[in-house]
């Protein structure tokens, strides 16, 4: 096989193969805009390696994760069916969620009891959201992603976390579940102890979280975070560490749909994730000397570029 893949010019070609290999369902659903690109195939691996590097590096200064930059980013600039971009960025989320976890973890700013409840929920409908995104028309798809990129950009513009949000009466579901927590927080020198609040509303905006997750191929901590944080009443570093944490569930159940399919093709994926773990540890040694808001400014103009392309791309394939 890996012979007649590298006698192969063509792209489309070598994902027909590859996606044949894997399942039969997916043959009909290759990349088919790659054969008219012009570019020899070895040039598209090399070309998103560079730039999920730079997006890597461009997510920790802005403080997203890479995934709600990816699939917007790739989905509308490089020839690749949505399918298989939509299956690798669910890798590209979990493979970062899956490093920090145990550290997290360690730490107390991911809460087992808080995280599990939320899991399950967002998992089961990641799951449905992702057998309805295989199903969909790809033009349904790119609406759906234009509209969901747009509103993500639009909410990263007017959304403020909270260090240590007010938290008011536990609720029935807090209580008999026990959701409650402490973590040490080194710049006051003292144990932070915290509760939450609104649980049910919280659950139910986790189910739809979980469709997005499924359906988009999104890494869902641009909805985990102010969930948790600014509706459910959760310090802001549990709420990051407890959303990283999810990711690594909550994408998990999404992308074994996607594998099981034969969405997801390691020419694309293995690129996508080296590129972007190793653009994410540059990221992090360039934090002290770069200026995260005006990055995080180009990142929400390059996230209202691409979801608006996505959605008149759907309306022109209507």
């Amino acid at each position: 096989m890996v012979q007649e893949l590298l006698s192969l010019g063509n792209l489309t070609d070598k994902i027909n193969i590859m996606a044949s290999s894997n399942t039969g369902e997916t043959a009909g659903k290759a990349v088919s805009a790659a054969a008219n690109s012009g570019l020899d195939w070895w040039m598209w691996p090399l070309i998103l390696f560079v730039t999920t590097f730079v997006m890597g590096i461009a997510a920790v200064l802005a403080g997203v994760g890479g995934g709600v930059l990816y699939v917007p980013i790739v989905g509308s600039f490089f020839p690749f069916h949505l399918d298989f971009v939509r299956g690798a960025g669910l890798f590209v989320a979990l493979s970062g969620a899956l490093a920090a976890g145990p550290g997290l973890l360690k730490a107390n700013f991911a809460n087992l009891r808080l995280a599990l409840p939320v899991a399950l929920i967002a998992s089961t409908f990641s799951i449905v959201g992702a057998f309805l995104g295989l199903a969909l028309p790809t033009w349904i798809l790119k609406l759906g992603l234009g509209a969901v990129i747009t509103f993500i950009a639009i909410l990263f513009i007017f959304s403020k976390n909270s260090e240590y949000p007010e938290v008011g009466e536990k609720d029935n579901i807090t209580k008999k579940l026990n959701i409650s927590g402490s973590y040490w927080e080194g710049s006051l020198n003292k144990s932070i102890d915290w509760s939450i609040w609104r649980t049910p509303q919280g659950f139910l905006i986790f189910i739809v979280i979980g469709l997005v997750a499924g359906m988009f191929g999104l890494g869902a901590g641009w909805a985990n975070v102010p969930v948790l944080n600014l509706l459910m009443g959760a310090p802001l570093k549990v709420a990051v560490g407890t959303s990283k944490f999810l990711l690594s569930i909550t994408d998990t159940s999404a992308a074994w749909i996607y594998l099981n399919k034969g969405a997801v093709l390691p020419i694309i994926a293995v690129p996508s994730i080296l590129g972007l773990m190793l653009g994410s540890l540059v990221g992090v040694r360039l934090l002290a000397i770069a200026k995260p808001k005006i990055v995080r400014y180009i990142v929400i103009a390059m996230l209202l570029f691409a979801g608006i392309r996505s959605f008149l791309d759907g309306l022109g394939a209507m």
